[in-house]
This record gives C-alpha cells, sequence and structure tokens, in this order.
C-alpha cells in the first residue's frame, strides 16, 4: 500500500516572512545560516509535512494570553482551531494549516525565535 502524501504549499505571506529572516541574520552577521535554513527546509521540513500532516502541535492548544493576540484569534475562521499547527524546527517556529481532505499543508509563516511573534492579520483573508 502506497504512504499517504500531502501536497506542501508556501504562502506569499511564508516567502515575505523567509524575507525576513534574510534580512535578520543578515544584520546579525550571520547571512550563512539563512542558506542553512532553506537547505533544512528542503531537506527535512517540507518532506516531513508532506508525510505527516500532523506532526506539529495543534497552535491553540497553548492560546497566547495577551489582549492584542486573543483579538486576532476572535478573527480567524470556523474550524481554524483544528488546522492551525505550529511546527518547531531547530530556531525556528513555523506556522502552518494542515487542510483535510484537500490533502495540501500551507506553510503560513516561520520566525526565528528572536524574531516577534506571527501577524495573523496578514495570514487571514478578510
Amino acid at each position: 500500500m502506497a504512504e499517504q502524501r500531502y501536497r506542501v504549499e508556501l504562502t506569499a505571506s511564508f516567502l515575505e516572512c523567509l524575507d525576513a529572516i534574510e534580512a535578520f541574520l543578515t544584520e546579525a552577521e550571520a547571512a550563512f545560516a539563512f542558506d542553512d535554513l532553506l537547505a533544512e527546509l528542503r531537506a527535512t521540513v517540507i518532506p516531513n509535512l508532506a508525510r505527516f500532516l500532523r506532526i506539529g502541535r495543534r497552535y491553540l492548544e497553548h492560546p497566547p494570553q495577551s489582549a492584542e493576540a486573543l483579538a486576532q484569534l476572535g478573527t480567524l475562521p470556523a474550524g481554524a482551531d483544528n488546522t492551525l499547527r505550529e511546527y518547531l524546527h531547530g530556531d525556528y517556529l513555523l506556522l502552518y494549516m494542515a487542510m483535510e481532505p484537500g490533502e495540501t499543508v500551507y506553510l503560513l509563516s516561520i520566525r526565528h525565535h528572536r524574531q516577534l511573534t506571527f501577524d495573523f492579520a496578514a495570514h487571514w483573508p478578510s
């Protein structure tokens, strides 16, 4: 029996976050780490998500406590609590949405642990 594989798509917001990480690492005089990140995404992260849809923990399992973050969570579409997941890989936290039965994983955001938190407003259409 063939192993289930999911399609992994990078959203525009994920690509923007990669640009921000590149600038962040360049400013920190660690530009080489960006090349390492891209290699790890290709070799490990994306293949893991393609094989194991639920590898990350549910994002809302530990909801944030700040008023600002709670207000942003209120804008999420219905059912987001079942699809929104976070995946920790090295120094990076990825936010992704696992869509079934469409069998697609959407990479929404990525942050270095020293960067600020996720910007939900930019990830969900109005």
